[in-house]
């Protein structure tokens, strides 16, 4: 062969790098976009830095090697990979959402795996991705004498990753057409018409309504009579729904019906939705009509806590309280596992079988779409039962045609499928990885629940090994990276996960 064969042939056969051209264009754009992210977490470690410092904790170092290396990796992609980009196709969205969470995930560790608390690089990854997912489950003991800028710095990934979930509920996950958010489309280009002509400007109004609640729980907290420090942890691990605390012993160790009060009131509005406040800006007592969400949601809260009151206070298994304190502990620990959150003031497993049951049940509920709960939300169940309701009448009258309507308009067979689909592959998905957690040792009710509050995002489990009382430090790695898989899944509403392995997704 000649040299200028050679050379026509090596020509014809170069990877564009232009995106319009394929998947490596696709793959430019994701990695300028992750590099930029990872740039922005390494400038976030200044604020632990800065903790750590003026505390004179001598894990300052860490953040600033940490912040080095995520600075130095995140701009060197972000410039290598610049382009002049189209919008955002499918394709991209799907693996943008899905690279950024695990990519800011293994950088955002670094702090936690070169500090004196000597985690495993399996460990400090847990943690982080337990933080960025709010899911508030963790392997970390002794937290009433750790260093002040690695308690700041859990606190911020949560809150991070609290508001990153919901401007991709807002944002991504209705473009993709996901676990029928599509519903939630016009919300967001409601929004966009009368407060903001832009999507950025509605992600921005997002941000202010999120910023706002934390600083009003922050306030809230200090006259509650928490300390300073440890409100801006729970004040930013609250409104994400979270549910990391600077003890060991959670909210329990305060022991105030005021601070567990001012925490259900934020941990209710964290799991609302967040464009919810800015439609009470527009319309005022009107958005309460248009967000049928809402008042379902509230119904299952006050339901949930009038159960778990009477099974606590007729449990003979733990401390006989009077109804008043029995009250208390279901108010608070019903809200924390309702919204995802993972607070706990008491090990509730012990109140017996059918608490148990309860707490189980409220892991497949979660919040209202676009909030920073996680599972499976309200309004799938809403339009389930809605789908459900129309085939017993179309049984009884098959003449007669009963549309599913959510939020006064009917809602077609598509996105009624697509949220069947999501039930299904929910369930398939817990099912399947409670087996793999069942293999490695665990018992049934340890791997279930483990796996349930990990795709709910809600913190602890049920049972002597991951309940409330515990924490995951004991697990195998294995078990750990599988409940980091199912966090993953979880938050990011499953099919932008497993559509990534298709082989059809990486055909040009």
């Amino acid at each position: 062969m000649s040299l200028d064969n050679l050379t026509i042939r090596l020509r014809d056969r170069q990877v564009p790098s232009d995106h319009k051209t394929g998947s490596w264009g696709d793959l430019l754009f994701v990695f300028h976009v992750v590099g930029i992210l990872v740039a922005i977490l390494g400038v976030t470690m200044l604020f632990p830095l800065l903790v750590d410092w003026e505390s004179s904790n001598a894990d300052w170092h860490v953040f600033v090697t940490s912040a080095g290396v995520c600075l130095f990796t995140g701009i060197t992609v972000a410039l290598a990979t610049y382009r002049r980009y189209q919008k955002v196709d499918r394709r991209k969205g799907y693996l943008l959402t899905v690279l950024s969470w695990v990519i800011v995930g293994l950088f955002g560790s670094l702090p936690l795996a070169f500090s004196s608390l000597n985690l495993s690089f399996t460990d400090a990854f847990f943690e982080t991705m337990s933080a960025l997912t709010t899911t508030g489950s963790t392997v970390l003991v002794g937290l009433d004498h750790m260093a002040p800028g690695l308690l700041i710095w859990r606190s911020i990934l949560q809150w991070i990753g609290g508001i990153g979930i919901v401007v991709m509920a807002l944002v991504m996950l209705p473009f993709l057409r996901i676990g029928g958010m599509q519903l939630f489309k016009s919300e967001s280009s409601d929004v966009s018409d009368k407060l903001a002509p832009q999507i950025v400007r509605v992600a921005g109004l997002t941000v202010l309504v999120y910023v706002s609640l934390s600083l009003a729980c922050l306030a809230a907290l200090i006259i509650a009579g928490m300390p300073f420090f440890d409100a801006v942890n729970h004040a930013m691990a609250t409104i994400a729904t979270g549910g990391f605390s600077t003890k060991d012993a959670s909210v329990g160790y305060y022991d105030s019906p005021a601070i567990e009060a001012v925490l259900i009131i934020f941990m209710m509005s964290g799991a609302l939705p967040l464009v919810f406040y800015a439609r009470i800006i527009m319309h005022g007592r009107g958005a309460f009509k248009a967000e049928r969400q809402i008042p379902t949601f509230l119904a299952i809260w006050i339901l949930a806590i009038g159960i778990a009151t009477v099974i606590r206070h007729n449990s003979s298994a733990v401390e006989a309280i009077g109804w008043l304190g029995a009250f208390r502990q279901a108010a608070f620990n019903v809200t924390s596992v309702l919204t995802d959150t993972g607070f706990a003031t008491t090990d509730f497993s012990l109140w017996g079988s059918g608490a148990i049951a309860l707490f189980m049940g409220l892991l497949f509920i979660g919040g209202c779409a676009g909030s920073t709960s996680g599972s499976i939300k309200v309004f799938r169940w809403q339009l389930l039962f809605g789908s459900i309701r129309s085939q017993l009448v179309h049984v009884l009258s098959p003449n007669r045609v009963v549309a599913v309507r959510y939020r006064g308009k009917g809602v077609d067979d598509e996105t009624i499928s697509v949220v069947r689909n999501f039930f299904f592959l929910y369930m398939v998905t817990w099912a399947v990885l409670s087996f793999v957690l069942m293999l490695s040792g665990l018992d049934y009710l340890s791997a279930t629940s483990a796996i349930a509050q990990a795709m709910a995002g809600a913190g602890p489990g049920l049972g002597p090994i991951v309940g409330p009382g515990t924490n995951f430090l004991g697990l195998s790695d294995f078990s750990k990276y599988v409940l980091v898989a199912a966090m993953l899944l979880g938050r990011l509403e499953l099919a932008t996960v497993y559509v990534l392995f298709l082989k059809d997704f990486w055909r040009k």
